[in-house]
């Protein structure tokens, strides 16, 4: 058995990386390759925390496994380590041996980061300038970093609950030689791309605020009750998903179809337009909104990227198991 401790990951794993893998899972997704298993998620009755496995089969990739981890709300302030845990475990199709054990938390990062950044490359227009987003933690600098690769933006518009966390995006801004400036939620009709990242149960982008020809990559909604946008604003849109099950279920699209605005055919697979199999975007007007609940399938892909560049530069721990 490989393992690459969580120490490793950051150099090891680059946003190309994560890009070209989960893009071809998505794909693979699509095309009926891969599968997701049942994700299990559940409070643990202890410390507060939530706890999960996500999982799946990833035939063209021969990548089988499942991701374990959740929620400690109190780690940062009791023992100094972040607040969310995960370790992904990879099996050998073949025989079901054990194959690796992958640290999961700056994955997790990564992998969303990419998630956005893969639907900003097909569904966004190819003269889109601004980009504009919405939350402003500690993922929001993963997802930006990995999203202004995409294009050629030439500014960077925020906004945030809490404002005194504007300056981490304004970092990562300056980091790529862009204007920054904070707008209210209104102002968001300037971008052209808008990733949306928050944990919030209740809508902050509403339909009025985003203009004709607008990509949206809504990230933070991935769990039952949990919204980021107006379900308006997915009836005015195209929808595409990584996972159409778990994007009516617990995703962004749960609310539009509760409403009765839009209905589950017509969500559709990122994968079929990296494919080819949906056309994507039709007109330049044309509002597309990405539905990122994020599938263990996205785990296996970027563990197994890290465990083929940890054996390439020697730093892989090998151990009998």
């Amino acid at each position: 058995m490989i393992i690459v401790p969580e120490r490793e990951i950051a150099a090891l794993m680059t946003r190309d990386a994560a890009f070209d893998a989960v893009s071809g899972v998505f794909a693979a997704m699509a095309s009926k390759d891969a599968y997701n298993f049942p994700v299990i998620r559940e409070a643990i009755g202890h410390e507060d925390a939530l706890y999960g496995f996500k999982g799946g089969f990833d035939k063209a990739g021969m990548a089988l496994g499942v991701k374990a981890g959740g929620y400690w709300p109190h780690n940062l302030e009791k023992h100094g380590h972040i607040n969310h845990q995960s370790t992904v475990f990879l099996f050998d199709p073949d025989t079901g041996m054990v194959k690796a054990m992958v640290g999961g938390n700056l994955l997790t990062a990564l992998r969303t980061a990419a998630a956005s950044s893969v639907s900003i490359k097909h569904l966004a227009r190819k003269d889109a300038r601004v980009m504009g987003m919405i939350g402003a933690g500690h993922q929001a600098t993963f997802q930006l970093r990995a999203a202004l690769e995409q294009g050629r933006f030439e500014k960077v518009i925020g906004w945030n609950y809490h404002p005194d966390m504007l300056p981490n995006l304004e970092k990562v801004a300056t980091e790529a030689g862009l204007p920054f400036e904070a707008v209210e939620l209104d102002g968001m009709g300037e971008a052209d791309v808008i990733i949306s990242i928050t944990s919030a149960f209740a809508p902050s982008l509403m339909a009025d605020h985003v203009s004709p020809g607008t990509h949206i990559a809504c990230m933070g909604t991935d769990t039952k009750g949990k919204q980021e946008v107006e379900a308006a604003l997915l009836a005015r849109a195209t929808v595409f998903t990584d996972e159409v099950a778990q994007s009516i279920s617990i995703g962004e699209a749960q609310h539009a179809i509760a409403e009765g605005l839009i209905k589950q055919s017509d969500v559709h697979q990122i994968g079929a337009v990296i494919n080819g199999t949906h056309k994507g975007r039709t007109s330049e007007d044309e509002i597309t909104l990405f539905d990122g609940t994020g599938v263990g399938l996205q785990d296996l892909a970027v563990a197994a990227k890290v465990v083929e560049l940890a054996v390439q530069q020697g730093v892989a721990i090998e151990v009998d198991f």
